[in-house]
């Protein structure tokens, strides 16, 4: 017992250090995107320069959003090329030691629509079905591109506040930018810390170990601490191994487990700061923080609390027994409740999807925590896109609280009209059609399967199939480990990438479409009748708009889900 209140504390400090850090950084963040002084620029500022004389651009030349979403689907659109070739043909490409064979078209195509997307929600087995070259030279490269674009994004939506000419910056150099100045140095500095804390870095794809009971034992190996830095860092979240962050090998300890937790904070806690210090108004940070702190904690307060007792859902299993100790079944004993529970809120509230826990296995409650933490995207949401979706619910959360008060809606001295409405509406509502459209054609079209046998129609089986689709439409990643149903056939592996890359570019493009109609307006003195943001007010207001927005959205299929299991246990 004192172990699990120790632990607590741990909860406490690091959560207190990341804010700590938060507004410096998001100082640092807002000056890289908005091309101000900073600390290395004589040597960095040439390494960019000529990298964009490679690109044929230069930072002088800003684009307006139509540009911007070109050149964005240009290189993204390369990197699912590139990636869908490499793992279709990687049985022939370099560092294959293991000989592992070619992915099939649909597979191929799943992967490289997941890993370009933000998501890296696999159907395969790591240390079987991908090569050692696919994850070095093509994999580890999309981590950083889908994590550098979504920054960007969310840096050219921000501009929209600030500018009147109709432009929201030049994409390459928000890429060059972002990679240089933020994700590689941070990857760095974390890869080293996670060497330091037991986590292998090698070019050896796998050594040979002799058990003590005998025969051998084949270890998979690999660069595995870099990759952990950028996967968790870049809320891309794939393992290099199929148990995630629940290997020991990749989270060998509680140090590793809670430093892991601060990378996966650093950037969207600094992202509301960044924000503030674009629009030079310090004070309109802190309710995004504020939002973002309610929401997760509430969601880690009930996951730990629900974890902690039994799971219904378990009781008639034959061999697990009552849950002792707070291990409920799942979880890695070498955590404890609450920093395994931590880090799986964290880890998909921001869009991570790195697993150190069964999810599977996990209380119905636990599950529909964090399916809401997808159903938001913004709390706080996925590199940079978390941000921008959470600035899309606070513009429609100003829009209804001005059509309350009979007045009208503008923000940052900047008028609401029903363009931006109709643009933040489609964000907000794109998830849920390609969560459950999806669905339903894979229910009713009984391509939900296993063993060639239609699953049994439980709450459970239910949540599973939910859940595969969520976590693809929210660029999440994450997986009930014990899902029930086969999803690597042709039709998940073609609907889901469908569903990653619907869900990934159509919101970006209405998030770039509002900073693009906020950019071609004049800021207007602030009035009597201007709605005061930065306050608390506005935090709980927005805290609530959001929270029930995301409810009436998705209610219905908790009901029939994680809601049913604990009424049902099934």
């Amino acid at each position: 017992m004192a172990l699990e209140l120790q632990s607590f504390w741990d909860v406490v400090v690091l959560l207190g250090l990341a804010l700590a850090i938060a507004p410096w950084f998001g100082a640092y963040l807002g000056r890289v995107y908005m091309d101000r002084p900073l600390p290395g620029d004589a040597v960095l500022t040439r390494i960019e320069s000529g990298i964009y004389r490679i690109l044929g651009t230069s930072p002088r030349r800003s684009m307006p959003a139509r540009e911007y979403m070109l050149a964005l689907l240009l290189v993204n659109g390369g990197m699912l090329l590139f990636l869908f070739f490499f793992f279709f043909d990687q049985a022939n490409l370099p560092l294959n030691p293991t000989l592992v064979p070619n992915m099939s078209w649909d597979l191929a195509f799943h992967s490289a629509a997941s890993f370009t997307t933000n998501t890296d929600f696999t159907h395969f087995t790591n240390e079987s079905q991908i090569s050692f070259g696919s994850i070095v030279l093509a994999w580890q490269l999309a981590l950083f591109l889908s994590a550098a674009t979504g920054l960007a994004v969310m840096a050219a939506m921000i501009r929209g506040f600030v500018r009147k000419d109709g432009t929201i910056g030049n994409f390459y150099v928000d890429i060059v930018r972002t990679i240089v100045r933020v994700l590689l140095p941070i990857s760095v500095v974390g890869a080293l810390v996670f060497v330091l804390l037991g986590v292998p870095e090698t070019w050896t794809a796998t050594v040979v170990a002799h058990p003590l009971t005998g025969g051998t034992q084949t270890i998979y190996l690999g660069p595995v601490a870099s990759y952990n830095a950028i996967t968790l860092l870049g809320t891309n979240g794939g393992g290099w191994y199929s148990a995630n962050m629940a290997s020991p090998l990749a989270n060998p300890s509680a140090v590793s487990d809670l430093f892991a937790i601060f990378i996966m904070l650093l950037i969207p806690f600094a992202a509301p700061f960044a924000f503030a210090q674009i629009i030079r108004r310090r004070g309109e940070a802190w309710p995004f923080v504020g939002t973002v702190l309610i929401v997760l904690v509430i969601a880690f307060g009930l996951f730990v609390a629900f974890q902690a007792v039994n799971n219904p859902a378990l009781a008639s299993v034959s061999g697990l027994g009552p849950q002792t100790n707070g291990y409920p079944v799942g979880q890695e004993t070498r955590f404890s409740l609450p920093e395994a529970s931590l880090f799986q809120v964290v880890s998909v509230y921001g869009n991570v999807g790195a697993n150190n826990m069964a999810i599977g296995s996990i209380s119905p409650v636990s599950q529909m925590v964090l399916l809401f933490g997808m159903f938001t995207q913004s709390t706080p949401g996925g590199e940079g896109t978390g941000f921008a979706m959470l600035l899309m619910f606070a513009v429609l959360a100003i829009f209804v609280g001005g059509l309350m008060v009979g007045r009208t809606p503008e923000y940052l001295g900047k008028k609401i009209e029903t363009a931006h409405i109709k643009w933040a509406a489609l964000a907000l509502l794109i998830h849920p059609a390609t969560i459950l459209l999806p669905f339903v054609v894979a229910v009713a079209g009984g391509y939900v399967q296993i063993d060639g046998a239609t699953l049994p129609a439980t709450a459970h089986n239910f949540t599973s199939v939910l859940y595969e689709f969520t976590s693809e439409s929210a660029n999440n990643g994450s997986a009930l480990s014990t899902s029930a149903f086969n999803d690597t056939t042709p039709f998940f592996n073609v609907t889901g990438a469908l569903v990653m890359l619907i869900g990934r570019f159509v919101p970006i493009w209405a998030m770039l479409k509002v900073g693009d109609l906020f950019s071609k307006q004049e800021a207007l003195p602030p009035s009597t009748g201007t709605l005061r943001t930065a306050s608390g007010t506005f935090t709980i207001y927005l805290t609530l708009f959001l929270i029930i927005t995301s409810a009436l959205l998705f209610l219905p299929v908790l009901a029939m889900g994680p809601l049913a299991q604990i009424v049902g246990g099934a």
